[in-house]
Protein backbone atom coordinates (compact mmCIF):
# COMPACT_ATOMS: atom_id res chain seq x y z
CA UNK A 1 0.00 0.00 0.00
CA UNK A 2 2.94 2.35 0.70
CA UNK A 3 4.05 1.91 -2.92
CA UNK A 4 0.48 2.70 -4.08
CA UNK A 5 0.55 5.99 -2.13
CA UNK A 6 4.00 6.80 -3.55
CA UNK A 7 2.75 6.07 -7.05
CA UNK A 8 -0.33 8.25 -6.52
CA UNK A 9 1.80 11.18 -5.28
CA UNK A 10 4.04 10.74 -8.31
CA UNK A 11 1.13 11.01 -10.71
CA UNK A 12 -0.35 14.04 -8.85
CA UNK A 13 3.00 15.79 -9.20
CA UNK A 14 3.11 14.87 -12.90
CA UNK A 15 -0.39 16.19 -13.47
CA UNK A 16 0.50 19.46 -11.71
CA UNK A 17 3.58 19.91 -13.90
CA UNK A 18 1.50 19.19 -16.98
CA UNK A 19 -1.08 21.81 -15.98
CA UNK A 20 1.63 24.39 -15.22
CA UNK A 21 3.03 23.89 -18.72
CA UNK A 22 -0.35 24.23 -20.38
CA UNK A 23 -1.54 27.35 -18.47
CA UNK A 24 0.68 29.95 -20.29
CA UNK A 25 -0.54 28.65 -23.61
CA UNK A 26 -4.27 28.86 -22.90
CA UNK A 27 -4.02 32.13 -20.89
CA UNK A 28 -3.31 34.21 -24.01
CA UNK A 29 -6.16 36.75 -24.59
CA UNK A 30 -7.87 37.21 -27.91
CA UNK A 31 -7.49 35.30 -31.15
CA UNK A 32 -4.34 36.08 -33.13
CA UNK A 33 -4.85 37.33 -36.70
CA UNK A 34 -2.62 37.70 -39.72
CA UNK A 35 0.80 36.13 -40.27
CA UNK A 36 1.79 36.55 -36.63
CA UNK A 37 -1.38 34.76 -35.59
CA UNK A 38 -0.63 31.83 -37.87
CA UNK A 39 2.84 31.45 -36.36
CA UNK A 40 1.37 31.46 -32.87
CA UNK A 41 -1.13 28.76 -33.86
CA UNK A 42 1.69 26.58 -35.21
CA UNK A 43 3.63 27.00 -31.97
CA UNK A 44 0.50 26.12 -30.00
CA UNK A 45 -0.09 22.96 -32.06
CA UNK A 46 3.54 21.91 -31.53
CA UNK A 47 3.23 22.37 -27.76
CA UNK A 48 -0.01 20.34 -27.70
CA UNK A 49 1.71 17.51 -29.64
CA UNK A 50 4.59 17.50 -27.14
CA UNK A 51 2.14 17.32 -24.23
CA UNK A 52 0.37 14.36 -25.84
CA UNK A 53 3.72 12.54 -26.14
CA UNK A 54 4.37 13.20 -22.44
CA UNK A 55 0.93 11.84 -21.55
CA UNK A 56 1.57 8.67 -23.58
CA UNK A 57 4.97 8.25 -21.85
CA UNK A 58 3.35 8.64 -18.40
CA UNK A 59 0.65 6.08 -19.36
CA UNK A 60 3.34 3.58 -20.38
CA UNK A 61 5.27 4.13 -17.16
CA UNK A 62 2.04 3.69 -15.15
CA UNK A 63 1.44 0.28 -16.77
CA UNK A 64 5.00 -0.79 -15.98
CA UNK A 65 4.57 0.23 -12.35
CA UNK A 66 1.28 -1.67 -12.10
CA UNK A 67 2.91 -4.84 -13.49
CA UNK A 68 5.75 -4.46 -11.00
CA UNK A 69 3.35 -3.99 -8.08
CA UNK A 70 1.44 -7.15 -9.03
CA UNK A 71 4.65 -9.12 -8.59
CA UNK A 72 5.60 -7.71 -5.21
CA UNK A 73 2.11 -7.59 -3.69
CA UNK A 74 1.62 -9.76 -0.57
CA UNK A 75 -0.01 -13.16 -1.31
CA UNK A 76 -3.17 -12.20 0.57
CA UNK A 77 -3.60 -8.81 -1.20
CA UNK A 78 -5.95 -9.68 -4.09
CA UNK A 79 -6.41 -6.01 -5.10
CA UNK A 80 -3.21 -6.16 -7.17
CA UNK A 81 -3.56 -9.68 -8.61
CA UNK A 82 -4.59 -9.95 -12.27
CA UNK A 83 -8.08 -11.25 -12.84
CA UNK A 84 -8.53 -14.82 -14.02
CA UNK A 85 -5.25 -16.07 -12.50
CA UNK A 86 -5.67 -19.78 -11.80
CA UNK A 87 -4.20 -21.70 -8.92
CA UNK A 88 -1.88 -24.62 -9.50
CA UNK A 89 -3.36 -28.11 -9.05
CA UNK A 90 -1.57 -30.54 -6.76
CA UNK A 91 -1.78 -33.35 -9.28
CA UNK A 92 -1.37 -36.82 -7.77
CA UNK A 93 -1.36 -35.82 -4.14
CA UNK A 94 -0.97 -39.41 -3.01
CA UNK A 95 2.49 -39.62 -4.50
CA UNK A 96 4.59 -37.51 -2.09
CA UNK A 97 6.15 -35.72 -5.02
CA UNK A 98 6.42 -31.93 -4.66
CA UNK A 99 5.33 -29.57 -7.42
CA UNK A 100 8.21 -28.91 -9.78
CA UNK A 101 9.74 -25.45 -9.43
CA UNK A 102 9.31 -23.25 -12.47
CA UNK A 103 12.25 -21.92 -14.45
CA UNK A 104 13.96 -18.99 -12.73
CA UNK A 105 12.54 -15.64 -13.83
CA UNK A 106 14.78 -12.62 -14.34
CA UNK A 107 14.44 -9.62 -12.06
CA UNK A 108 12.22 -6.76 -13.23
CA UNK A 109 13.60 -3.23 -13.15
CA UNK A 110 11.63 0.00 -13.26
CA UNK A 111 12.55 2.69 -15.83
CA UNK A 112 11.47 5.55 -13.59
CA UNK A 113 14.43 7.36 -12.10
CA UNK A 114 12.34 8.85 -9.33
CA UNK A 115 10.63 5.59 -8.26
CA UNK A 116 11.94 3.41 -5.46
CA UNK A 117 14.05 0.46 -6.68
CA UNK A 118 13.21 -3.06 -5.53
CA UNK A 119 16.02 -5.54 -4.95
CA UNK A 120 16.34 -8.60 -7.21
CA UNK A 121 16.06 -10.91 -4.21
CA UNK A 122 12.71 -9.42 -3.17
CA UNK A 123 11.31 -9.72 -6.69
CA UNK A 124 12.52 -13.32 -7.06
CA UNK A 125 11.06 -14.23 -3.68
CA UNK A 126 7.66 -12.84 -4.59
CA UNK A 127 7.76 -14.65 -7.92
CA UNK A 128 8.46 -17.94 -6.12
CA UNK A 129 5.28 -17.39 -4.12
CA UNK A 130 3.00 -16.41 -6.99
CA UNK A 131 4.33 -18.11 -10.13
CA UNK A 132 2.12 -20.95 -11.39
CA UNK A 133 3.91 -24.27 -10.74
CA UNK A 134 5.81 -22.99 -7.71
CA UNK A 135 5.32 -24.77 -4.42
CA UNK A 136 5.02 -22.48 -1.37
CA UNK A 137 7.72 -24.70 0.16
CA UNK A 138 10.19 -23.81 -2.59
CA UNK A 139 13.19 -21.83 -1.35
CA UNK A 140 15.69 -19.97 -3.51
CA UNK A 141 19.31 -20.40 -2.40
CA UNK A 142 21.80 -18.93 -4.85
CA UNK A 143 20.87 -20.15 -8.32
CA UNK A 144 19.03 -23.28 -7.11
CA UNK A 145 15.43 -23.93 -6.07
CA UNK A 146 14.96 -26.27 -3.08
CA UNK A 147 11.50 -27.81 -2.75
CA UNK A 148 10.40 -29.61 0.41
CA UNK A 149 7.83 -32.36 0.02
CA UNK A 150 6.40 -35.46 1.62
CA UNK A 151 3.45 -36.47 3.76
CA UNK A 152 2.47 -37.50 7.28
CA UNK A 153 0.74 -40.88 7.68
CA UNK A 154 -1.34 -42.33 10.49
CA UNK A 155 -1.91 -45.95 9.47
CA UNK A 156 -4.00 -48.73 10.98
CA UNK A 157 -3.90 -52.27 9.61
CA UNK A 158 -5.42 -55.64 10.44
CA UNK A 159 -4.49 -59.17 9.33
CA UNK A 160 -6.48 -62.36 9.87
CA UNK A 161 -3.30 -64.26 10.81
CA UNK A 162 -0.31 -63.06 12.79
CA UNK A 163 2.26 -62.46 10.08
CA UNK A 164 4.36 -60.26 12.37
CA UNK A 165 6.14 -58.38 9.58
CA UNK A 166 4.92 -54.89 10.49
CA UNK A 167 3.37 -52.43 8.05
CA UNK A 168 5.04 -54.17 5.08
CA UNK A 169 3.73 -57.64 4.24
CA UNK A 170 6.14 -60.60 3.95
CA UNK A 171 4.22 -62.27 1.13
CA UNK A 172 6.31 -65.43 1.17
CA UNK A 173 5.81 -66.19 4.87
CA UNK A 174 2.01 -66.28 5.33
CA UNK A 175 1.39 -68.69 8.26
CA UNK A 176 -0.64 -71.85 7.78
CA UNK A 177 -4.05 -72.04 9.40
CA UNK A 178 -3.05 -74.91 11.68
CA UNK A 179 -0.06 -73.04 13.17
CA UNK A 180 -0.13 -70.89 16.30
CA UNK A 181 0.25 -67.72 14.22
CA UNK A 182 -2.54 -68.97 11.96
CA UNK A 183 -4.99 -68.86 14.89
CA UNK A 184 -4.12 -65.29 15.95
CA UNK A 185 -5.05 -62.00 14.34
CA UNK A 186 -2.83 -58.92 14.10
CA UNK A 187 -3.80 -55.28 14.70
CA UNK A 188 -1.32 -52.41 14.60
CA UNK A 189 -1.07 -48.61 14.33
CA UNK A 190 1.98 -47.04 12.67
CA UNK A 191 3.42 -43.74 11.46
CA UNK A 192 6.43 -45.40 9.79
CA UNK A 193 5.35 -44.68 6.22
CA UNK A 194 5.48 -40.91 6.79
CA UNK A 195 7.85 -39.47 4.24
CA UNK A 196 10.11 -36.49 3.68
CA UNK A 197 11.62 -35.40 0.37
CA UNK A 198 13.88 -32.60 -0.83
CA UNK A 199 14.39 -31.69 -4.48
CA UNK A 200 16.93 -29.20 -5.81
CA UNK A 201 16.85 -27.83 -9.36
CA UNK A 202 19.19 -25.47 -11.13
CA UNK A 203 20.62 -24.63 -14.52
CA UNK A 204 24.36 -24.77 -15.15
CA UNK A 205 25.14 -23.44 -18.60
CA UNK A 206 23.16 -25.57 -21.05
CA UNK A 207 22.59 -28.30 -18.43
CA UNK A 208 19.47 -28.76 -16.32
CA UNK A 209 20.48 -30.29 -12.98
CA UNK A 210 18.13 -31.95 -10.50
CA UNK A 211 18.87 -33.63 -7.17
CA UNK A 212 16.32 -35.65 -5.23
CA UNK A 213 16.34 -37.18 -1.75
CA UNK A 214 13.54 -39.18 -0.08
CA UNK A 215 13.37 -40.80 3.34
CA UNK A 216 10.86 -42.61 5.53
CA UNK A 217 10.89 -44.26 8.98
CA UNK A 218 11.03 -47.93 7.99
CA UNK A 219 14.62 -48.45 9.10
CA UNK A 220 15.83 -50.56 12.00
CA UNK A 221 13.21 -51.02 14.71
CA UNK A 222 14.16 -52.08 18.27
CA UNK A 223 12.36 -55.01 19.87
CA UNK A 224 10.75 -52.78 22.50
CA UNK A 225 9.40 -50.30 19.93
CA UNK A 226 5.77 -50.95 20.91
CA UNK A 227 6.42 -50.96 24.65
CA UNK A 228 7.40 -47.35 25.21
CA UNK A 229 8.43 -44.82 22.58
CA UNK A 230 7.80 -46.41 19.12
CA UNK A 231 11.30 -45.39 18.02
CA UNK A 232 11.11 -45.85 14.27
CA UNK A 233 14.41 -45.17 12.52
CA UNK A 234 14.92 -42.86 9.55
CA UNK A 235 16.15 -44.63 6.43
CA UNK A 236 17.34 -43.68 2.97
CA UNK A 237 14.86 -44.47 0.16
CA UNK A 238 16.14 -42.39 -2.75
CA UNK A 239 19.14 -40.12 -3.25
CA UNK A 240 20.23 -39.26 -6.79
CA UNK A 241 21.42 -36.46 -9.07
CA UNK A 242 20.22 -36.09 -12.66
CA UNK A 243 21.78 -34.00 -15.43
CA UNK A 244 19.93 -33.21 -18.66
CA UNK A 245 21.45 -31.63 -21.75
CA UNK A 246 19.39 -31.49 -24.92
CA UNK A 247 18.08 -34.99 -25.63
CA UNK A 248 20.50 -36.71 -23.27
CA UNK A 249 20.04 -37.49 -19.59
CA UNK A 250 22.38 -39.00 -16.99
CA UNK A 251 21.49 -40.14 -13.47
CA UNK A 252 23.70 -41.39 -10.66
CA UNK A 253 22.65 -42.47 -7.17
CA UNK A 254 20.10 -44.64 -5.42
CA UNK A 255 16.85 -44.75 -7.37
CA UNK A 256 14.06 -47.13 -8.31
CA UNK A 257 15.39 -49.83 -10.63
CA UNK A 258 14.70 -49.22 -14.30
CA UNK A 259 12.88 -52.59 -14.21
CA UNK A 260 10.18 -50.86 -12.14
CA UNK A 261 7.23 -50.09 -14.46
CA UNK A 262 6.83 -46.46 -15.49
CA UNK A 263 3.68 -44.41 -15.92
CA UNK A 264 5.38 -41.90 -18.20
CA UNK A 265 8.61 -42.11 -20.20
CA UNK A 266 11.64 -43.31 -18.25
CA UNK A 267 11.47 -40.64 -15.57
CA UNK A 268 12.94 -41.54 -12.14
CA UNK A 269 10.46 -39.34 -10.25
CA UNK A 270 8.15 -41.41 -7.99
CA UNK A 271 5.01 -39.85 -9.52
CA UNK A 272 6.09 -41.15 -12.95
CA UNK A 273 6.49 -44.76 -11.71
CA UNK A 274 3.94 -47.50 -11.15
CA UNK A 275 4.37 -49.26 -7.82
CA UNK A 276 0.64 -49.37 -7.08
CA UNK A 277 -1.52 -47.14 -4.85
CA UNK A 278 -1.31 -49.72 -2.04
CA UNK A 279 -0.69 -48.64 1.55
CA UNK A 280 1.34 -51.82 2.00
CA UNK A 281 4.98 -50.69 1.99
CA UNK A 282 5.94 -53.90 0.18
CA UNK A 283 3.39 -52.97 -2.50
CA UNK A 284 1.73 -55.65 -4.64
CA UNK A 285 2.62 -59.27 -5.37
CA UNK A 286 3.83 -59.50 -8.96
CA UNK A 287 5.58 -56.11 -9.02
CA UNK A 288 9.18 -56.10 -10.26
CA UNK A 289 11.18 -53.50 -8.37
CA UNK A 290 14.14 -52.57 -6.24
CA UNK A 291 15.68 -49.35 -4.97
CA UNK A 292 19.42 -49.52 -5.47
CA UNK A 293 22.55 -47.71 -6.59
CA UNK A 294 22.74 -47.21 -10.35
CA UNK A 295 24.14 -45.19 -13.23
CA UNK A 296 21.50 -44.48 -15.85
CA UNK A 297 21.89 -43.15 -19.40
CA UNK A 298 18.75 -41.94 -21.24
CA UNK A 299 18.18 -40.69 -24.78
CA UNK A 300 14.99 -38.75 -25.61
CA UNK A 301 14.60 -39.47 -29.31
CA UNK A 302 11.36 -37.48 -29.47
CA UNK A 303 8.45 -36.42 -27.31
CA UNK A 304 7.03 -39.93 -27.68
CA UNK A 305 10.09 -42.20 -27.74
CA UNK A 306 12.61 -42.64 -24.92
CA UNK A 307 15.34 -45.27 -24.57
CA UNK A 308 17.94 -45.95 -21.91
CA UNK A 309 20.32 -48.33 -20.21
CA UNK A 310 21.07 -48.64 -16.51
CA UNK A 311 24.02 -50.25 -14.69
CA UNK A 312 22.68 -51.37 -11.31
CA UNK A 313 23.95 -52.97 -8.14
CA UNK A 314 24.00 -56.79 -8.53
CA UNK A 315 23.44 -59.53 -5.95
CA UNK A 316 23.82 -63.32 -6.26
CA UNK A 317 20.63 -64.13 -4.37
CA UNK A 318 19.71 -67.62 -3.17
CA UNK A 319 17.61 -66.95 -0.10
CA UNK A 320 16.85 -69.12 2.88
CA UNK A 321 14.47 -71.45 0.99
CA UNK A 322 17.24 -73.08 -1.06
CA UNK A 323 19.56 -75.81 0.22
CA UNK A 324 23.30 -75.51 -0.56
CA UNK A 325 25.81 -78.36 -0.96
CA UNK A 326 26.64 -79.93 2.41
CA UNK A 327 29.70 -80.91 4.43
CA UNK A 328 30.03 -84.17 6.33
CA UNK A 329 29.20 -84.32 10.04
CA UNK A 330 26.63 -85.39 12.60
CA UNK A 331 24.68 -82.24 11.70
CA UNK A 332 24.77 -81.51 8.02
CA UNK A 333 25.69 -77.86 7.47
CA UNK A 334 25.71 -75.77 4.33
CA UNK A 335 29.24 -75.56 3.01
CA UNK A 336 30.90 -72.34 4.17
CA UNK A 337 32.70 -72.23 0.83
CA UNK A 338 29.41 -71.70 -1.03
CA UNK A 339 27.39 -69.91 1.64
CA UNK A 340 29.95 -67.09 1.55
CA UNK A 341 29.56 -66.70 -2.23
CA UNK A 342 25.80 -66.15 -2.38
CA UNK A 343 23.24 -64.16 -0.43
CA UNK A 344 21.52 -66.76 1.75
CA UNK A 345 20.21 -64.51 4.51
CA UNK A 346 17.73 -62.23 2.74
CA UNK A 347 18.55 -59.66 5.40
CA UNK A 348 16.77 -61.61 8.15
CA UNK A 349 19.62 -62.11 10.56
CA UNK A 350 22.52 -60.20 9.05
CA UNK A 351 25.84 -61.64 7.99
CA UNK A 352 26.83 -64.58 10.16
CA UNK A 353 23.33 -65.17 11.56
CA UNK A 354 21.24 -68.31 11.12
CA UNK A 355 18.15 -67.64 9.04
CA UNK A 356 16.44 -71.04 9.17
CA UNK A 357 16.80 -74.52 10.66
CA UNK A 358 14.84 -77.20 8.81
CA UNK A 359 14.61 -80.98 8.59
CA UNK A 360 14.44 -82.54 5.15
CA UNK A 361 13.49 -86.04 4.12
CA UNK A 362 16.18 -87.80 2.10
CA UNK A 363 16.43 -91.33 0.72
CA UNK A 364 18.61 -92.21 3.71
CA UNK A 365 16.38 -90.52 6.30
CA UNK A 366 15.72 -87.05 7.76
CA UNK A 367 18.64 -84.60 7.87
CA UNK A 368 18.82 -81.32 9.77
CA UNK A 369 19.79 -78.35 7.60
CA UNK A 370 20.92 -74.94 8.75
CA UNK A 371 20.23 -72.44 5.97
CA UNK A 372 22.20 -69.23 5.84
CA UNK A 373 24.27 -67.83 8.64
CA UNK A 374 27.65 -68.51 7.09
CA UNK A 375 28.16 -65.48 4.89
CA UNK A 376 26.52 -63.65 2.04
CA UNK A 377 24.45 -60.56 2.65
CA UNK A 378 26.37 -57.38 1.96
CA UNK A 379 29.60 -59.43 1.66
CA UNK A 380 28.37 -61.36 -1.39
CA UNK A 381 30.79 -61.17 -4.35
CA UNK A 382 29.43 -60.30 -7.82
CA UNK A 383 30.88 -60.56 -11.31
CA UNK A 384 29.53 -57.35 -12.90
CA UNK A 385 26.61 -54.91 -12.53
CA UNK A 386 23.14 -55.90 -13.63
CA UNK A 387 22.49 -54.36 -17.04
CA UNK A 388 18.94 -53.16 -17.70
CA UNK A 389 17.79 -51.68 -21.01
CA UNK A 390 14.40 -50.10 -21.56
CA UNK A 391 12.42 -48.33 -24.28
CA UNK A 392 9.18 -46.40 -23.77
CA UNK A 393 6.53 -45.08 -26.15
CA UNK A 394 4.12 -42.37 -24.94
CA UNK A 395 1.59 -41.36 -27.61
CA UNK A 396 -1.52 -39.26 -27.02
CA UNK A 397 -4.67 -40.66 -28.62
CA UNK A 398 -7.83 -38.60 -28.52
CA UNK A 399 -6.41 -36.46 -25.72
CA UNK A 400 -5.63 -39.56 -23.62
CA UNK A 401 -2.13 -40.58 -22.53
CA UNK A 402 -0.88 -44.06 -23.42
CA UNK A 403 2.31 -45.61 -22.08
CA UNK A 404 3.92 -48.75 -23.51
CA UNK A 405 7.36 -50.03 -22.53
CA UNK A 406 9.66 -53.03 -22.94
CA UNK A 407 12.66 -53.83 -20.73
CA UNK A 408 15.45 -56.39 -20.67
CA UNK A 409 17.70 -57.66 -17.85
CA UNK A 410 21.19 -59.20 -18.10
CA UNK A 411 22.75 -60.76 -14.97
CA UNK A 412 25.78 -62.99 -14.46
CA UNK A 413 26.74 -65.27 -11.57
CA UNK A 414 30.17 -66.67 -10.70
CA UNK A 415 31.13 -69.37 -8.17
CA UNK A 416 34.40 -71.01 -7.09
CA UNK A 417 34.82 -74.68 -6.15
CA UNK A 418 37.64 -74.82 -3.56
CA UNK A 419 38.01 -78.60 -3.86
CA UNK A 420 38.39 -78.70 -7.63
CA UNK A 421 39.94 -75.22 -7.71
CA UNK A 422 37.72 -74.23 -10.60
CA UNK A 423 35.40 -71.30 -11.31
CA UNK A 424 32.16 -71.39 -13.19
CA UNK A 425 29.74 -68.75 -14.43
CA UNK A 426 26.17 -68.58 -15.63
CA UNK A 427 24.52 -65.71 -17.47
CA UNK A 428 20.83 -65.11 -17.11
CA UNK A 429 18.33 -62.47 -17.93
CA UNK A 430 14.73 -61.57 -18.33
CA UNK A 431 12.26 -59.41 -20.19
CA UNK A 432 9.28 -57.24 -19.30
CA UNK A 433 6.40 -55.67 -21.23
CA UNK A 434 4.27 -53.12 -19.37
CA UNK A 435 1.20 -51.10 -20.37
CA UNK A 436 -0.43 -48.13 -18.66
CA UNK A 437 -3.26 -46.94 -20.91
CA UNK A 438 -5.86 -44.23 -20.32
CA UNK A 439 -8.73 -46.23 -21.82
CA UNK A 440 -11.21 -43.43 -21.15
CA UNK A 441 -11.01 -40.16 -19.27
CA UNK A 442 -9.25 -40.65 -15.92
CA UNK A 443 -9.46 -44.46 -16.18
CA UNK A 444 -6.13 -46.27 -16.57
CA UNK A 445 -5.84 -49.94 -17.46
CA UNK A 446 -2.59 -51.49 -16.15
CA UNK A 447 -0.73 -54.60 -17.24
CA UNK A 448 2.78 -55.64 -16.21
CA UNK A 449 4.63 -58.84 -17.09
CA UNK A 450 8.09 -60.21 -16.34
CA UNK A 451 9.75 -63.52 -17.11
CA UNK A 452 13.34 -64.37 -16.26
CA UNK A 453 16.02 -66.98 -15.95
CA UNK A 454 17.84 -65.83 -12.84
CA UNK A 455 15.81 -62.70 -12.02
CA UNK A 456 13.91 -63.79 -8.91
CA UNK A 457 15.52 -61.07 -6.79
CA UNK A 458 13.58 -58.42 -8.72
CA UNK A 459 10.26 -60.06 -7.76
CA UNK A 460 10.70 -58.78 -4.21
CA UNK A 461 13.12 -61.66 -3.49
CA UNK A 462 10.20 -64.09 -3.15
CA UNK A 463 12.31 -66.74 -4.91
CA UNK A 464 15.99 -67.34 -5.73
CA UNK A 465 18.05 -66.28 -8.72
CA UNK A 466 19.98 -69.54 -8.73
CA UNK A 467 20.89 -72.71 -6.87
CA UNK A 468 24.35 -74.16 -6.24
CA UNK A 469 24.78 -77.65 -7.68
CA UNK A 470 26.88 -80.32 -5.90
CA UNK A 471 29.88 -79.60 -8.14
CA UNK A 472 29.76 -75.92 -7.18
CA UNK A 473 28.34 -74.63 -10.47
CA UNK A 474 25.43 -72.18 -10.61
CA UNK A 475 22.08 -73.24 -12.06
CA UNK A 476 19.49 -70.53 -12.70
CA UNK A 477 15.87 -70.60 -11.53
CA UNK A 478 13.05 -69.68 -13.92
CA UNK A 479 10.69 -67.07 -12.45
CA UNK A 480 7.86 -64.87 -13.67
CA UNK A 481 5.37 -62.34 -12.35
CA UNK A 482 2.69 -59.94 -13.48
CA UNK A 483 -0.10 -57.52 -12.47
CA UNK A 484 -3.38 -56.63 -14.13
CA UNK A 485 -5.63 -53.90 -12.78
CA UNK A 486 -7.04 -50.39 -13.07
CA UNK A 487 -6.93 -46.96 -11.43
CA UNK A 488 -9.99 -44.75 -11.84
CA UNK A 489 -10.13 -41.11 -10.75
CA UNK A 490 -13.93 -41.11 -10.67
CA UNK A 491 -14.18 -37.54 -9.32
CA UNK A 492 -11.72 -34.90 -8.21
CA UNK A 493 -12.05 -36.26 -4.68
CA UNK A 494 -12.37 -40.04 -5.19
CA UNK A 495 -10.10 -42.66 -6.77
CA UNK A 496 -10.82 -46.38 -7.03
CA UNK A 497 -8.08 -48.91 -7.72
CA UNK A 498 -7.87 -52.69 -8.02
CA UNK A 499 -5.08 -55.13 -8.93
CA UNK A 500 -4.51 -58.84 -9.25
CA UNK A 501 -0.88 -59.94 -9.09
CA UNK A 502 0.99 -63.21 -9.03
CA UNK A 503 4.52 -64.64 -8.92
CA UNK A 504 5.74 -68.10 -9.95
CA UNK A 505 9.09 -69.84 -9.26
CA UNK A 506 10.02 -73.07 -10.99
CA UNK A 507 11.68 -75.84 -8.99
CA UNK A 508 15.36 -76.61 -9.58
CA UNK A 509 16.83 -79.53 -7.62
CA UNK A 510 19.82 -81.86 -7.37
CA UNK A 511 21.15 -84.62 -5.07
CA UNK A 512 24.33 -84.16 -3.04
CA UNK A 513 26.48 -87.30 -3.52
CA UNK A 514 28.34 -86.69 -0.26
CA UNK A 515 25.24 -86.88 1.93
CA UNK A 516 22.60 -88.30 -0.38
CA UNK A 517 20.33 -85.36 0.43
CA UNK A 518 18.41 -83.10 -1.91
CA UNK A 519 19.71 -79.68 -2.86
CA UNK A 520 18.31 -76.64 -4.56
CA UNK A 521 14.83 -75.16 -4.57
CA UNK A 522 11.45 -76.86 -4.41
CA UNK A 523 12.50 -80.49 -3.88
CA UNK A 524 10.26 -82.93 -2.06
CA UNK A 525 10.63 -82.38 1.65
CA UNK A 526 11.99 -78.86 1.22
CA UNK A 527 11.10 -75.97 3.49
CA UNK A 528 7.52 -74.74 3.27
CA UNK A 529 8.97 -71.29 2.48
CA UNK A 530 10.01 -72.58 -0.97
CA UNK A 531 6.95 -71.17 -2.71
CA UNK A 532 5.75 -72.31 -6.09
CA UNK A 533 3.19 -69.51 -6.48
CA UNK A 534 2.02 -66.45 -4.54
CA UNK A 535 -1.10 -64.48 -5.50
CA UNK A 536 -2.75 -61.28 -4.26
CA UNK A 537 -6.02 -59.53 -5.11
CA UNK A 538 -6.39 -55.92 -3.94
CA UNK A 539 -9.10 -53.26 -3.94
CA UNK A 540 -8.90 -49.75 -2.49
CA UNK A 541 -10.38 -46.25 -2.36
CA UNK A 542 -8.55 -42.93 -1.96
CA UNK A 543 -10.79 -40.12 -0.73
CA UNK A 544 -9.43 -36.57 -0.83
CA UNK A 545 -11.32 -34.35 1.61
CA UNK A 546 -9.68 -31.12 0.48
CA UNK A 547 -6.57 -29.90 -1.27
CA UNK A 548 -5.04 -26.50 -1.78
CA UNK A 549 -1.85 -25.55 -3.65
CA UNK A 550 -0.72 -23.49 -0.67
CA UNK A 551 -1.78 -25.70 2.22
CA UNK A 552 -1.56 -29.28 0.94
CA UNK A 553 -4.18 -32.03 1.00
CA UNK A 554 -5.98 -34.33 3.44
CA UNK A 555 -6.77 -37.88 2.35
CA UNK A 556 -8.18 -41.17 3.56
CA UNK A 557 -6.56 -44.19 1.86
CA UNK A 558 -8.01 -47.68 2.25
CA UNK A 559 -6.85 -51.07 1.01
CA UNK A 560 -8.18 -54.61 1.24
CA UNK A 561 -6.12 -57.59 0.03
CA UNK A 562 -6.52 -61.34 -0.08
CA UNK A 563 -3.32 -63.40 -0.37
CA UNK A 564 -2.52 -67.03 -0.90
CA UNK A 565 0.75 -68.91 -1.24
CA UNK A 566 1.42 -72.46 -2.40
CA UNK A 567 4.73 -74.12 -1.42
CA UNK A 568 6.35 -76.74 -3.60
CA UNK A 569 6.34 -79.24 -0.76
CA UNK A 570 4.31 -79.69 2.42
CA UNK A 571 5.36 -82.51 4.73
CA UNK A 572 2.56 -85.10 5.01
CA UNK A 573 3.44 -85.56 8.69
CA UNK A 574 3.15 -81.87 9.53
CA UNK A 575 -0.59 -81.71 8.99
CA UNK A 576 -0.19 -78.44 7.11
CA UNK A 577 -2.75 -77.64 4.41
CA UNK A 578 -1.48 -77.28 0.87
CA UNK A 579 -1.97 -73.49 0.84
CA UNK A 580 -1.75 -70.60 3.27
CA UNK A 581 -4.28 -67.74 3.16
CA UNK A 582 -4.50 -64.25 4.62
CA UNK A 583 -6.86 -61.28 4.47
CA UNK A 584 -5.72 -57.82 5.46
CA UNK A 585 -7.08 -54.28 5.53
CA UNK A 586 -5.38 -50.88 5.77
CA UNK A 587 -6.82 -47.47 6.66
CA UNK A 588 -4.58 -44.42 6.49
CA UNK A 589 -5.13 -40.72 7.16
CA UNK A 590 -2.57 -38.75 5.17
CA UNK A 591 -1.67 -35.06 5.16
CA UNK A 592 0.27 -34.19 2.01
CA UNK A 593 2.62 -31.22 2.11
CA UNK A 594 1.90 -28.60 -0.58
Amino acid sequence: MRRLRTLAMFFVAGATALAATAVPVFSQTGVPTGRAGSDDIAVLQQQIAQQQKQIEQLRTELEQQQNLLRRVAPPGDRTLQPSGQSQTDLGQVASAVPIFPAVKASAVDTPLAGAARISDARIQGSQAENEPGKSPLTLRIGDADFTIGGFVDATAFFRTTNLGSGIGTSFGAIPFSNSTAGHLTETRFSAQNSRFSLMATSKVGANDVKGYMETDFLGFQPNNAFVTSNSNSLRLRLYWVELMRGKFEFLGGQSWSMLTPNRSGLSPMPSDLFYSQDMDTNYQVGLTWSRQQQFRFIYHASKKWTAGVSLENPQQFVGSASALPFTNGAVVLPSPAYAAQVDVNQGLSGVGGVSAVTTTNTPSGPITQISGGLGGGTATPNLHPDIIAKIAYDPTLGGKHMHVEAAGLLSSFKLYNPSAKTTSTATGGGGAVNLNLELFKNFHGILTSFYSDGGGRYIFGLGPDLIVKPDGTPSLVHAGSGIVGFEWQATKQTMYYAYYGGAYFQRNTAVDPASGSYLGFGFRGSSSSANRAIQEATFGIIQTFWKNPRYGALQLITQYSYLTRSPWSVSPTSGNPKNAHLSMAYADVRYVLP
